[in-house]
């Protein structure tokens, strides 16, 4: 579908203390499509409702496969498609990101329930729905939303090609008229191979629906790109199909077609609590709901990036938990923010989040008028929708760009998309979870140590890494000088108690002071403090005073409160706010007031109270 690009919405939001937006400033602070009213005029209304009429066109195809992937009453998709979009619009921090269900929690949930009986299986649904929208809130609540960009979006990539081989593996049987084969206990690949072996011979007729329902909807999408048309080729798709089957009398040649959908909207029924149930679900519900987040944020952030509007992390985690919660008092299974009903409305002209309720209405007019004809759509046909959308989640130009970027991201890539494949789906998001924070871990906690030294300019110089070689000129038998940077966290204590035990080793017999420059030290703890005051104590039994320079704020806190600032002693201390200029060229004042006339043997500057106004403090 080929349409102007949107530019980002200008409204006149008026005057703050005017009595008629009062009620908007309150209101909105909760609901963020209320503060969007500021301004809104006939234009934006267009906008919305158009782009909110092309997304129902495509999310009404997309509901109902979706509810087949895990075998859910047809229904259930589409009133997931009222509730979840309508009530994720009132409280998006995005205009445009639109919620429902979706393929990859729909995929994600066939695996969650594969173990629950048959019976079960529709409470079990709504039973996610409950707990998914409890853990989302419970994350907001306690503000880890933001942790997500600590997980490498590697993670969303490896998911997604996982999860699209599963679903063309699990669409095969539905589209080669096969019998689906198997104890719901074995794992998926050894039910894969049991259907192909033994679920029966090929049924043509409903290999071609399918082929047939692809190939419509694959030449309607060739057909908008090149003419620049808008027609729902999903929907037209299944239409054409139903038609077609109709006519030709398909499902007398064993042809299936789906069950009868009532003419009724969803209703307020609150959901029904197994506490075994909800000991069962509730390590998937806490992975699904962990992928839906990363889901929900991934894509707001992609359109905000096309937009330039500021998103509120926090509040896009709420609304992902207050509209499964809500959902699963109406009768709908779990869902997140949906690629590619997101990315549809924003191509169509989205204006604010009101295109979402306008979206959530019109699947609820199309349940109304034409119920009864769904009917006569063929689950062959359905099955090929599902097969183009497992197609389109793949972007092969972004899966070879994580792959070819670095070993980290392809490691991810591949390690969370085999688990997908030949594990499940929630374990894959564990998986990839586990790599990014394995990898990211060891990057965060990299610590450096440089030792200064005079040049023959009378400037500090770095004369090495204390994991590099030494360097060929001398340096000073007096004191030394050593600049820390990185951070001062439990995962950076081994190289910190290196660099410790190596500065302690290498001092000669003279010096009397060491000189630690940590302005870029950041995030300390008690491990790596325990091990400063280590250090300081085995300095102080040699007779060797500890000083420290650029010390800020951070790290001035953690040593009052543990006592170390009165054992290094508070004078030996030269915080960066508290002096005026380089806390680094107090501290080496003090350190040749204190040395007074014991020159150092090497040093090649002349007459020592001239460095001090020659040193070079911008390192």
């Amino acid at each position: 579908m080929v349409l102007p690009q949107p530019g980002p919405v200008e409204v006149n939001r008026g005057p703050r203390g005017s009595g008629s937006t009062d009620w908007i400033a309150k209101v909105g602070r909760w609901i963020p499509a209320v503060e969007s009213l500021r301004g809104y005029d006939a234009h934006l209304l267009r906008r919305d409702v158009v782009a909110g009429a092309t997304v129902a066109a495509v999310a009404v195809p997309q509901a109902m496969a979706y509810a087949t992937i895990f075998d859910m009453p047809m229904q259930m998709g589409l009133f997931t498609a009222i509730v979840m979009t309508g009530v994720g619009a009132l409280l998006d921090s995005s205009r445009q990101l639109i919620n429902g269900p979706t393929n990859a929690i729909s995929i994600a949930m066939l695996s969650a329930l594969s173990l629950t009986p048959p019976e079960k299986r529709v409470e079990a649904a709504i039973l996610m729905a409950l707990l998914i929208g409890i853990i989302q809130i419970l994350i907001t609540g306690m503000r880890l939303g933001d942790m997500s960009r600590y997980i490498s979006h590697s993670v969303i990539v490896g998911f997604t090609l996982g999860a699209s081989i599963l679903l063309v593996m699990d669409q095969l049987k539905n589209i080669l008229g096969l019998r689906a084969m198997g104890d719901p206990h074995d794992p998926f690949l050894l039910r894969f191979a049991k259907t192909f072996s033994q679920g029966g011979p090929i049924h043509w007729p409903t290999l071609a629906v399918a082929m047939g329902t692809i190939l419509v909807a694959a030449s309607l999408r060739w057909l908008n790109r090149r003419r620049g048309w808008q027609i729902p080729e999903l929907l037209a798709a299944l239409t054409v199909a139903a038609v077609v089957c109709a006519a030709t009398g398909a499902s007398d040649h064993g042809v299936r077609r789906i069950d009868q959908i009532p003419r009724e909207l969803p209703a307020f029924s609150p959901p029904r609590v197994d506490w075994g149930l909800v000991r069962d679900l509730l390590p998937s519900a806490a992975l699904i709901g962990m992928l839906g987040l990363l889901e929900a944020i991934a894509m707001a952030k992609s359109i905000a990036a096309k937009t330039h509007q500021k998103l509120n992390i926090h509040q896009q985690c709420l609304s992902e938990g207050v509209a499964n919660l809500a959902g699963s008092f109406f009768h709908c299974f779990p869902g997140s923010g949906s690629l590619t009903r997101s990315y549809i409305n924003h191509q169509a002209g989205a204006a604010t989040q009101w295109s979402g309720v306008f979206s959530a209405a019109a699947v609820a007019v199309v349940i109304l008028l034409f119920a009864p004809w769904a009917q006569y759509i063929p689950r062959a046909a359905l099955a090929g929708v599902l097969m183009l959308t497992a197609i389109r989640m793949v972007d092969p130009q972004h899966l070879l760009y994580h792959l070819k970027a670095t070993r980290f991201d392809a490691a991810i890539v591949l390690a969370t998309a085999l688990a997908a494949a030949l594990v499940s789906i929630e374990f894959c998001i564990l998986i990839g979870v586990f790599l990014s924070f394995f990898f990211y871990v060891p990057k965060a906690a990299r610590l450096d140590c440089l030792e200064y030294q005079w040049d023959r300019f009378g400037k500090m110089q770095p004369r090495r890494s204390l994991a590099g070689a030494h360097s060929s000129s001398s340096s000073c038998d007096r004191w030394r000088f050593y600049h820390v940077e990185g951070e001062l966290f439990f995962g950076a204590s081994p190289d910190l108690e290196g660099m410790l035990e190596r500065i302690e080793q290498e001092l000669p017999e003279g010096v009397r002071f060491v000189l630690l420059r940590v302005r870029y030290a950041r995030n300390p703890d008690a491990v790596c403090m325990e091990l400063l005051e280590r250090f300081l104590t085995s300095l102080s039994g040699r007779g060797i005073q500890l000083v420290l320079s650029g010390v800020g704020d951070d790290l001035r806190q953690v040593m009052a409160r543990i006592g170390l600032d009165e054992r290094i002693g508070r004078d030996r201390i030269f915080y960066e706010q508290q002096v005026e200029g380089s806390s680094t060229r107090e501290a080496v004042l003090w350190i040749y007031r204190q040395l007074g006339d014991h020159r150092c043997a090497t040093c090649t500057l002349g007459e020592m109270q001239k460095v001090p106004t020659t040193i070079d403090y911008d390192i």
